[in-house]
C-alpha cells in the first residue's frame, strides 16, 4: 500500500510514499533536527515546527523530505554553513534559513547542495547569507519560489544569490533575489532553465554566465543592478523575453555578450540603462523582436563581431542607436524600426524605400573622445550627423539597415 503524511493536531496519518513522519519541536518527538536527521531513515518526512533552531551546520545525507512548519528559522550566528546536502532526492521546503558563516575559501552558504541529484529546495527565506544557495556537481535539482536577501556593500564581502557550479539540468523558477554579488551565477553548467526569476539590486550582475552552453534564460527580470546579465565565452544559450531596465553606471549595461556564439536573443525588453547590448566577440547570433527604449546606447557592437543577424527590431528615444569601434561591419542589420528614420515609402509595402544609417558621425566621434558628450545638444552636432548622412566619412559604409520598417514591430 503506498504511504503519505497529513499532520492533524500533531498526529501523523499514513497516506503517501514517503516512509515514517517525525515531529521536530513543540514537544514532538524530537527536540533538535539533527537528533531527527539522525534517527530516519531513506524516505522519512521530518515535520519541523515553528521556532528558532541554532545547531550549527546541519548535514542532510538521507533521501528526507524536510517540511517546515509555521515558517521554522534555520539560525547560523554569522559562524557556520546552515543546511548542507549530500544525498540524492532530498525535499527541503518551507524554512527561513538565515545568518551564515562568511568566508572566501569554503563559500558558506545558507543551502549547499554538493554531489547530490534530484534535490528541491522551494518556498524557502534565505536572509543574510554569504551565499544563499549553492549547488556544486547537482543533476536535476530544481530551485524555486525562494526568496534570497543580502546586505551586501562590496562585492568581496558578499557571495552570490543562486550560485551553480558544474552542474547539468538545473532549474530554477520564480524565485527573487536582492543584495548578493551575483543575482545567479553560472559557471560549467549546461542544459538548465532559469524561468520568470527577480534579480534586482545585486552589487554585479543579476545574472552571469561563464563556460555555460546549451542554457536558457526566460521571462526574468533584471533591475537595478551593477550591470544586468553577463553571458560569456558560452555557446548556444537561448535568452528569451526577459526584462533588463535601470542598469545604470560608468561600466553598465542590459547585458553583456561576450565571447558567445550560435546564440539566440529574442522578445526581450531593454528599457533605461546606460548600454542596452554590449557585444564583443560574438559570433552567429540571432537578435530579432527585441526592443530598446530610452537607453544611453542601445547596442554596442564592437568590430569582434561578426556573422550576427539583428533582425525586426524596435529602436525608440535612446539617445544613441548603435555604436561601434571599428570601420568593418561584419553583420546583418535589417527590417529593424528606428525611431529616427525619416525616409519614405512610396510603395507602401511597410519599408523605407531608402537604407537607414543608424551609426551618426557624433556616436563615433564619442567612442574616440568620450568627454565629447559634452557637445551632445548643440547645433553643430546635429548639423555635423545630418551631413555624414549624406556624404558618409566617419561611420562604416555598410553599417546600414537597407530594409527599415516604417511602424513598430507589434513585439507584445
Amino acid at each position: 500500500m503506498r504511504a503519505a503524511f497529513i499532520l492533524l493536531v500533531g498526529v501523523c496519518v499514513v497516506l503517501s510514499s514517503w516512509g515514517r513522519c517525525i515531529s521536530v519541536g513543540k514537544g514532538k518527538a524530537f527536540s533538535s533536527i539533527r537528533s531527527a536527521l539522525s534517527a530516519s531513515h531513506h524516505g522519512d518526512t521530518l515535520l519541523v515546527h515553528g521556532g528558532v533552531y541554532t545547531e550549527g551546520n546541519i548535514l542532510v545525507d538521507k533521501r528526507v523530505l524536510l517540511l517546515g512548519i509555521g515558517m521554522p528559522v534555520l539560525d547560523g550566528a554569522y559562524k557556520y554553513e546552515v543546511l548542507t546536502i549530500k544525498a540524492d532526492g532530498v525535499v527541503v521546503r518551507g524554512f527561513c534559513v538565515r545568518r551564515s558563516g562568511m568566508a572566501s575559501l569554503d563559500d558558506p552558504g545558507g543551502i549547499k547542495v554538493m554531489d547530490a541529484n534530484d534535490v528541491v529546495i522551494e518556498e524557502n527565506r534565505l536572509i543574510d547569507n554569504f551565499f544563499g544557495i549553492y549547488i556544486q556537481y547537482g543533476k536535476h535539482c530544481i530551485i524555486r519560489n525562494n526568496v534570497l536577501e543580502a546586505y551586501g556593500k562590496e562585492e568581496q564581502q558578499i557571495g552570490n544569490g543562486i550560485h551553480c557550479w558544474k552542474s547539468d539540468s538545473l532549474q530554477i523558477i520564480h524565485n527573487s533575489i536582492q543584495g548578493h554579488r551575483d543575482g545567479i551565477y553560472f559557471e560549467f553548467v549546461s542544459h538548465a532553465i532559469i524561468w520568470r526569476n527577480l534579480s534586482c539590486r545585486n552589487l554585479r550582475y543579476g545574472l552571469h554566465f561563464m563556460f555555460s552552453n546549451d542554457d536558457a534564460y526566460v521571462g526574468n527580470i533584471f533591475r537595478e543592478n551593477g550591470a544586468g546579465v553577463a553571458v560569456m565565452y558560452s555557446r548556444r544559450v537561448s535568452m528569451m523575453n526577459n526584462c533588463f531596465e535601470q542598469n545604470w553606471g560608468d561600466a553598465a549595461y542590459g547585458l553583456l555578450l561576450k565571447e558567445i556564439s550560435d546564440s539566440h536573443l529574442q522578445g526581450n525588453r531593454f528599457i533605461d540603462n546606460t548600454s542596452g547590448i554590449w557585444m564583443e566577440g560574438t559570433s552567429r547570433m540571432q537578435i530579432l523582436d527585441n526592443l530598446f527604449k530610452r537607453n544611453g546606447w542601445a547596442m554596442q557592437v564592437q568590430a569582434s563581431c561578426m556573422d550576427n543577424a539583428i533582425l525586426r527590431n524596435n529602436f525608440m528615444a535612446n539617445t544613441f542607436d548603435i555604436g561601434t569601434n571599428g570601420s568593418v561591419v561584419l553583420n546583418t542589420l535589417l527590417m529593424n524600426y528606428w525611431q529616427r528614420y525619416e525616409g519614405y515609402d512610396l510603395d507602401r509595402n511597410g519599408f523605407g524605400d531608402i537604407p537607414f544609417r543608424p551609426l551618426t558621425m557624433f556616436s563615433a566621434v564619442i567612442e574616440r573622445k568620450p568627454a565629447a558628450m559634452l557637445l551632445f545638444r548643440s547645433f553643430l552636432v546635429q548639423l555635423l550627423d545630418r551631413s555624414e548622412k549624406v556624404f558618409p566619412s566617419l561611420t562604416p559604409e555598410n553599417f546600414i539597415d537597407t530594409k527599415p520598417s516604417m511602424k513598430p514591430w507589434p513585439l507584445w
